[in-house]
Order: C-alpha cells, then structure tokens, then sequence
C-alpha cells in the first residue's frame, strides 16, 4: 500500500512540475492586457497589444507547437519543456527591456515560441507518465494551470499599476511599471526550469531510445515493481512494430494511400477548439459588461467571477473526464455552446454597434448577452477547453504521438490567429451578430464532429491506442 501511494505522490508531483508550462502559457497570453498603455506611450505608438502585433504571437505559437511536437521524438518531452522555459525567461526578460516596437515583436515571438511548445508538451509528457485511470484527471489539471496563469497575470497587472498609480509611471528602479509586469514573469519561469531538471524523461522515450534500464527506474518509481515490468514489455513491443524512429511520413498510411484517420481527429479537436470563437469572447467580455449598464471597476469585478467560474467548470471536468469519459463531456460542451452563443447572436441582433465599438442594448437583452456569454464559458471550460488538451495528449500511438501533437498543435495555434485576426474584419463588414453566427456554425459542426468521428479512451492504456 505504502509503495501505490509513493508512487501516486511521485507522479502529482511531477504533473504540478509540467504543468508550471500550462501556468506560464496562461501568464504569458494574459500579461499584455495590462501593459497596453505604458507600451503606447513608451514606444509612441498606437494599437500595439492589437491587431497583427498579437496574431504575430499567435503565429511564434504555431511555429513552437509544431517543432516542439516532432523534436519530442528525438530529444525527449522533458527537454522540449526545458527549451520553453527558457523561452519563457528570455520573453519576460526582453519584453520588459525593449525600447523600440520591432524588439518588443521580437522579443513577444519568443514567448510565443514558448507557449506554443509548452502546450502541447505538458499533456504529452502528463499522459505518458500518468496510470490510465487517473489520466484524464491529470492532464485537465493542465486547463486549471493555464486559467490560474492568466488570473495571476491580471492580478499581478492590477497591483502593481496600483501601487505606482498607472503602468506608465515609474515603479521601482527608475523603471515604469509595464515593464515590471513583464519581469514578474521571470520568478515562475526560473522555477519551472530549475524544477525541470528534477523530474525524469518518460518511459516511452527512454524505450525508444533503447535506455532500458533508465526507463525500467522510471517505471518503478511511477508504478511499484511489479507494474513497471509488465507496462515496460507493452512498451517495448509497442515500440517494436515500427523499424524506424518516429517521423512525420508516419502519419501517413502508405499502404492505403491517405493520411491516417487519427490525424485528421486531432486536427479536428484542435481547430475546432478555436473556431467556436472562444478567444473573440473573452475580448469582447468587457464590453458586454458595459451594455448591461455595469461600470469600469464592476466590470473587472465581473471578470474576476467569470475567472472563477471557468475554473470551478475546469474542477468538476477533472472530476468527471475519467468516470464519464472524453467524448460525452465533448458532446454536453459542443450542445450547451451551440445553445448559449445562439442565444448571444439573439441578444447581439437586437441592439445597435455605436462608433466607439460599444454595444447598445436594451436592459431585458443585455442581461441576456450576459447570462448567456457567462453560461458558453462554463460550458466550453468544462470540455472543450481541457478534454481537447486530454485526446491530443494521449489518442496518438506511440509511433505518432510526437507528429500528432506537433500537426494538431500547428492547426490549433493557426486556427487562433485566423479567428483573432478575422474578427475586426468581421465586425466592421458584416456586424456582431453575424460575426457570432459564424461561431454558433462552428459549435454546433462540433456536435456531428464528436458523434461521428471522436472515439473514446477513457481508461484505455496509451499502447492500446490506433492510428
């Protein structure tokens, strides 16, 4: 008993370690919010945490998800986690230093770069260290992570432009304060790194990389001795159909001369988490507050309770993902979503777009657009959100798990910059609500998508997996 229980604390603990990357992904994305204006000032430039400038991050992301994915499969999850971090240090380091635009682009790239690789990292390497039963509960951690990241960077943000009475003033040091907030990140990012030298390669890569008895250790410390020697010759025989180290032609099937069908799920999971128009929601939160007659410190206030219900709806998917399964709790988010942001299109239809971009609506729809923008969160915090992040991590096989994530992690950030990029477009040409239809189009494909082609994995061992 005392072994299982050693082992359990063992894995938590270096679950919480990859998920410092979950944390840091949040920080990282929600950090500009804050700094907008110190940024404007300092650079003598308008519009600098909007349009292209963000996309552009968007895009370091997509760049980061796809190489970290395929060179997982030749230097290890792990390593791909130590690179991030470093990633991380030097975004936060340089973002804070930049004196002209172009660095801060720069500089904000990199950190792209990071939260790219540690997306698709920290589930990779949860998933391959985690027992089947509690794998699910493990990698959804991942969502708390990244909420919490983004909470703590809207804190820190408001404390510090508080204490200095305003990001442009001078803080400590004789610097401003943006370019504290920006610094602040460095004291997470130095203890994700620091921790990741304390935490082991997975089984599966040591095997691959024929460290037998490495990987026999590891697999000791995760399962007790008896498990490890049957879960390391599943491994090995796993890894044994295949005569060649993994690459991308893998997800190619030649005999049938197409890609794979597993692919294309994962590519599916991965777009459609994104063009359900999740980001464009959360952006547009503040000013829905607004409509419904709510003031500047009520609506951070509202915020705050939307933060908190995003991860009390994360809780209850950790609770349930590995009892109910990965495809029901799709299918309940992909219906609620079709249902609220119906509803949003509704509210939205009936009220007028003023010239400063804020909305217009009566009380009755007003609260309406609230209740149910507040109600899609929920909904897409309880699936989409972390059970994406749970299939991408383990529905791979062995041989493609590395190709898998780095295709899926490509389309996922892709999909992010075309929706935050589409969206002033789509505001100015063809209205709010129109706008939102297309997203309602896209949740309720979702729902055919996870009937028809999600298969489900709950308790299932990763070698058990099919391409």
């Amino acid at each position: 008993m005392e072994e299982k229980q050693g082992s359990n604390l063992y894995i938590i603990l270096i679950t919480l370690v990859a998920t410092l990357g979950g944390f840091l992904f949040g920080f990282d994305s929600g950090v500009i919010n804050g700094t907008v204006k110190g940024l404007e000032t300092a650079f003598d430039a308008q519009n600098i945490g909007s349009g292209f400038n963000v996309a552009s991050m968007l895009l370091g992301c997509a760049v980061g998800a796809f190489f970290a994915g395929r060179l997982a499969d030749q230097y290890g999850r792990r390593s791909m986690l130590r690179v991030a971090a470093v990633f991380f240090i030097v975004s936060a380091w340089g973002s804070g230093i930049a004196t002209s635009s172009s660095i801060f682009i720069v500089y904000r790239i990199l950190g792209g770069l990071a939260v790219g690789a540690a997306s698709v990292m920290a589930p990779a390497y949860i998933s391959e260290i985690a027992p089947a039963k509690y794998r699910g509960a493990l990698a959804t951690v991942q969502q708390i992570a990244i909420i919490g990241g983004l909470f703590i960077s809207f804190l820190s943000n408001y404390v510090l432009a508080s204490i200095s009475g305003s990001a442009e003033n001078v803080l400590w040091m004789g610097f401003e304060t943006w370019r504290w907030m920006f610094w602040i990140e460095l004291f997470p990012a130095s203890i994700f790194l620091v921790s990741l030298f304390f935490i082991p390669q997975t089984p599966r890569y040591l095997v691959s990389k024929n460290n037998i008895t490495k990987a026999q250790e590891v697999l000791e410390k995760l399962f007790g001795l008896g498990i490890a020697k049957s879960k390391l010759s599943e491994i090995r025989s796993s890894l044994a159909k295949n005569a060649h180290r993994p690459r991308l032609s893998d997800l190619y099937d030649k005999s049938l001369g197409r890609i794979r069908p597993i692919v294309w799920v994962g590519i599916g999971l991965a777009s459609f988490q994104q063009l359900v128009g999740i980001n464009v929601v959360f952006y547009y939160g503040a000013i829905l507050w607004q409509a419904v007659g709510f003031g500047e410190s009520d609506a951070l206030l509202i915020n705050v309770l939307s933060g908190a219900l995003s991860i009390a709806a994360v809780v209850v998917s950790l609770l349930l993902v590995d009892r109910m399964g990965r495809k029901p709790i799709l299918l309940i988010g992909s219906i609620g979503m079709s249902i609220t942001l119906a509803l949003v299109v509704i509210a939205f239809s009936t009220g007028n777009l003023l010239e400063n971009n804020t909305l217009e609506l009566n009380d009755s729809m007003g609260m309406l657009a609230l209740i149910a923008a507040n109600g899609y969160v929920i909904f897409f915090n309880f699936s989409w959100g972390p059970v994406m992040w749970v299939l991408l991590g383990e529905m791979f096989p062995n041989q493609l798990r590395g190709s898998g994530l780095a295709i899926s992690g490509l389309f996922q950030w892709v999909a992010n910059f075309i929706i935050t990029l589409t969206f002033p477009v789509l505001l100015a040409s063809i209205g709010l609500s129109m706008a939102y239809s297309i997203y309602t189009f896209f949740a309720i494909l979702s729902i055919i998508f996870v009937v028809k082609l999600v298969k489900e994995t709950k308790g299932m061992e990763l070698e058990e997996m099919q391409g």
